[in-house]
């Protein structure tokens, strides 16, 4: 099964991809010192960099992935937009601008500032490279699903090469641009993105004559004409989980994991050492969060949409399943052309994110462990940035090979358990730092290895990885796809109820039980001023 003319899906795909290599390679004549890669010069305003953000943040889950879960479930897909989107609230409140004057490139720099250097930034690296690894194979899964819906390509092989080509793609955005090219593609990507699923969601409603009611009801029929057990519960919460109190568990601890995730992202947070100073770092996040809002509405009528245009049954029969929604209701509404934009937007997302994402985790090996660990904060001119970009290489490599184990799992449900491991891993160490003066290096190791291995430990242990298998087909819906193979010791899907406010013990049990630093008095004290002043912060008075 293919949709529309292969040939234009492609031709157009290719079309974004010179134009956005072009941007790159006019971004990458000034990327001189390392935070022209790192942070782009310093050089983008608070819109600018709000729009970059909303490129960073509406992923492949955002548009193929909660699509899919609000055609197939109804209302409780539309629970992943509202989480993703309330999670912003706290990184405006709480991080963003205390994070841009107290840090310089990374997050592990603000962890640092006021511990012992070398623990700490290891720490805070490996949390980092884990995040950036769940949400890349996120991104990777995305991209073979939809090649597979585009071309009709449903062996395993054929996705695996197109894997293989959007890692390569990622490596030579980041290589060539760095972090100023990665942020005109993602400026142009969510300007697209927003158009098309705009244009989409008033096609949608113009169908039904812009009564939501109406759209509603007629998901409900398809799903009944296809055959769908209790058609009624797409518009009833909660029915995706049931009513036992494991379900309802399950969805909590999805919820914490979706609110407090995004203040520990390690990607997003570096967005805002690219801004001049704390004030446009403030303006943002407020951007993003009218950008991602109005998104996030749009996601609601377009996955409502494909389950009455295109129908449930129809939507988990394509070769991309859940993840084909959108591109399906794109070909049902206008066709090849449509369908063709669209999947270049799709494709576009992809890039964009893992081109954010590979720089990010690139950053956080070569500042904080190459040139801060191993040497001493003392590296040669330019050796920061050529580890750097040898990293993105090693990045790509392991993260092609993940997405091919990844192909055919739910977007958005691979890009909660990135989000799982950021809550887990690095929000309670940020918080500590930021607000608790008293906060330890030894409160820090707990909090951030306490958290992220619980995290990977009841992950690794969960139905996610094995056990899960679908009751209607009874086919594996787990990374093991042996139905036979069952260690599933954790019985919830998402691990953040359990691990977030271990981390957050584990910090508080790892301070008390050891000595503040000799001098923690001082440095608390500067922290303190820097983070409410931006007297110091690095670049704040570099314009």
């Amino acid at each position: 099964m293919n949709l529309g003319n292969p040939l234009v899906n492609i031709a157009i795909f290719g079309a974004f991809v010179a134009v956005t290599m072009v941007i790159v390679l006019r971004a990458s004549r000034n990327n001189k010192t390392a935070a022209d890669y790192y942070a782009a010069g310093r050089s983008f305003s608070g819109p600018q960099n709000g729009t970059a953000i909303a490129g960073d943040y509406l992923s492949a889950a955002s548009f193929l992935g909660i699509a899919g879960a609000i055609a197939i479930y109804g209302y409780d897909g539309f629970l992943y937009s509202i989480g993703f989107l309330v999670a912003w609230l706290v990184a405006l409140l709480l991080v963003a601008e205390l994070l841009r004057n107290t840090g310089k490139f990374t997050m592990a720099d603000v962890l640092s500032f006021r511990l012992r250097q070398r623990p700490v930034r290891m720490a805070a690296a490996l949390a980092t490279l884990a995040v950036c690894f769940f949400y890349l194979l996120a991104q990777m899964a995305g991209a073979g699903g939809l090649v597979a819906l585009l071309l009709g390509i449903t062996a395993p092989a054929g996705q695996y090469v197109v894997v293989a080509v959007v890692g390569v793609l990622m490596i030579v955005y980041v290589l060539v641009g760095g972090m100023k090219g990665t942020t005109w593609v993602q400026i142009v990507k969510a300007v697209l993105l927003i158009v098309g699923a705009g244009a989409m969601t008033v096609w949608v409603l113009a169908t039904y004559d812009f009564n939501v009611s109406s759209l509603m009801q007629a998901a409900i029929d398809t799903a009944a004409a296809q055959g769908v057990e209790d058609p009624e519960g797409l518009i009833e919460p909660m029915n995706q989980y049931g009513a036992t109190a494991l379900t309802k568990l399950n969805f909590l601890s999805l919820a914490l994991a979706l609110v407090l995730g995004t203040a520990g992202l390690p990607h997003v947070l570096m967005r805002f050492y690219t801004v001049p100073d704390a004030k446009q770092a403030r303006r943002s996040v407020v951007w993003a969060i009218w950008l991602i809002g109005l998104f996030y509405l749009f996601t609601l009528v377009l996955g409502y949409g494909a389950g009455a245009l295109v129908g449930p049954e129809a939507i988990r029969a394509a070769p991309g399943g859940v993840n084909s929604a959108a591109p399906l209701l794109a070909y049902e509404l206008g066709g090849t052309l449509l369908l063709g934009f669209i999947a270049a937007v799709a494709f576009a997302t992809i890039l964009a994110v893992v081109a954010g994402l590979a720089i990010t985790a690139a950053a956080s090996f070569a500042h904080d462990v190459y040139a801060s660990v191993v040497k001493d904060g003392k590296p040669d001119p330019g050796a920061e940035v050529r580890v750097a970009r040898r990293t993105v290489v090693v990045i790509g490599a392991v993260a092609i090979l993940g997405g091919m184990f990844a192909v055919g799992q739910n977007v958005a449900f691979l890009v909660a358990l990135a989000f799982a491991v950021a809550a887990s891993a690095n929000l309670p160490t940020l918080v500590y730092s930021l607000f608790w003066r008293r906060f330890t290096t030894r409160g820090a190791l707990w909090s951030i290895y306490g958290g992220l291995g619980s995290c990977l430990l009841l992950i690794a242990f969960s139905p996610v990885v094995s056990g899960k298998v679908d009751p209607v087909t009874g086919a594996s819906l787990s990374l093991v796809k042996d139905v036979g193979v069952d260690f599933a010791l954790f019985p919830l899907e998402n691990p953040g109820i359990v691990s977030i406010p271990l981390a957050f013990l584990l910090g508080w049990v790892g301070t008390m039980t050891s000595r503040p630093e000799p001098d923690h008095e001082a440095k608390a004290d500067e922290m303190e001023v820097r983070a409410l002043t931006g007297a110091g912060a690095e670049g704040a008075v570099d314009h």
